[in-house]
């Protein structure tokens, strides 16, 4: 017989314990038998498998994920609001969500609404879910809301982690690449440097342009290095101006293959976002303003901004969508179609699905264009170094074999 520690629900209240059984799954029959809801159950001494090793810090996707389908599940088992937050702030990884839970919890307690509560963390909560919780609590169908949250979230973060992944590639190898070319500098050309100094012949031009650079990494190591950070502080300064921001938003939609994955991406996240804030009972004018709020792109964020103002003047949102010249046209036409039938929402979330596919489509087509390029890179310089070290070698033999 073992001991089996557990926390579970009866009667609407928490209550922790031990059980005695020869198994868990015997220790879990045992507690339903006597009208328990198991939230958790392991054996008395037992260390967790999982280590938190969330420090805190922002609260990602992921976490805001998690968040809606526990604290959707716990609701529609008769849990209390105030219960479900107090479940869901012990179980909370991330100590920044957990901390914000909790203030919720002491919010609500002290007769506030959730939504408001919630509104008292904007770096936590973002916008849409405190409109979508707002809208559950209205109409008595906050299980549904955060389920809709939770299925919002998970789809947005597995775009955004698409897009990464797309792009982590190509600067893992270009490090990689950096890298041996400076270990080639400090101990390979020196090697080779000595040699030819022996030698009473003209080097060629890339011999001497490698060994000079192999003279400047290795002994005016900190100039470089003050180069490079110099460039790296100016570029960031000139992304926070205004015309950085726009710079570098038009460069991202105008990069082949970049730019493509940029769009459509753009395109699935407008429409999934529209979608739900409508489904939440936001009017349309507030709801485009919202999804431009959520656009990281600075040029589809302004012209969004734009189209919310035409929408106000009476304007349908499908004529300055298509205005904006950016978004691919199946997506303006199905905003139109939405508006003639009316049913807006359920087209921008079904156009939200296809244009996921879409970015996985141009992920794998990014991936596949970037790998031969990489490799060319990578050959050219390898080409340089083997040109520099060889050259002056078979200049030699074939000076010798000229005698």
């Amino acid at each position: 017989m073992a001991n089996y520690t557990y926390k579970a629900i009866i009667d609407g209240k928490t209550k922790r314990g031990t059980v005695e059984a020869n198994s868990l799954e015997r220790a879990q029959d045992k507690l339903k038998s006597e009208g328990y809801s198991i939230l958790e159950i392991k054996e008395a001494g037992a260390l967790d498998k999982d280590i938190n090793i969330n420090i805190g810090g922002k609260v990602k996707a992921k976490d805001l994920t998690m968040f809606c389908k526990q604290f959707a599940s716990i609701l529609n088992a008769g849990v209390t609001i105030i219960m479900a937050l107090d479940m869901l702030g012990e179980q909370a990884d991330n100590k920044t969500l957990k901390g914000a839970i909790k203030g919720v919890q002491t919010s609500v307690e002290k007769g506030s609404n959730l939504a408001d509560s919630m509104s008292a963390y904007p770096k936590v909560f973002p916008p849409i879910l405190i409109n979508m919780v707002r809208a559950g609590e209205a109409s008595g169908s906050l299980e549904v809301a955060l389920v809709r949250m939770a299925d919002h979230f998970e789809k947005d973060n597995r775009l955004q982690s698409q897009i990464k992944s797309a792009l982590t590639y190509p600067i893992i190898v270009c490090i990689v690449a950096v890298a041996v070319v400076i270990v080639c500098m400090i101990f390979v050309i020196p090697n080779f440097t000595s040699m030819f100094a022996d030698m009473d012949m003209e080097l060629p031009f890339m011999t001497k342009f490698m060994m000079a650079v192999s003279d400047f990494v290795r002994f005016k190591w900190y100039i470089l290095i003050a180069i490079v950070g110099g460039i790296a502080a100016a570029i960031i300064l000139f992304k926070k101006t205004s015309t950085g921001e726009y710079f570098f938003a038009k460069l991202a939609m105008k990069v082949p293959l970049i730019g493509n994955l940029t769009v459509k991406s753009s395109a699935a996240r407008f429409a999934r976002t529209l979608s739900t804030l409508m489904a939440s009972g936001i009017q349309l004018i507030d709801a485009v303003e919202s999804v431009a709020k959520v656009m990281t792109n600075r040029i589809i964020r302004e012209k969004l901004l734009e189209a919310r103002d035409q929408v106000a003047k009476g304007v349908p949102l499908s004529k300055p969508v298509k205005d904006m010249g950016i978004f691919p046209p199946l997506l303006t036409q199905m905003v139109h179609i939405g508006e003639e039938t009316g049913n807006l929402e359920d087209m921008m979330f079904r156009v939200a699905d296809f244009f996921d596919e879409e970015v996985d489509e141009a992920t794998k087509a990014l991936t596949s264009a970037m790998e031969p390029l990489i490799m060319v890179f990578l050959a050219g310089i390898v080409g340089m170094i083997v040109a520099a070290v060889y050259g002056p070698m078979i200049s030699m033999y074939t000076g010798m074999d000229n005698l």
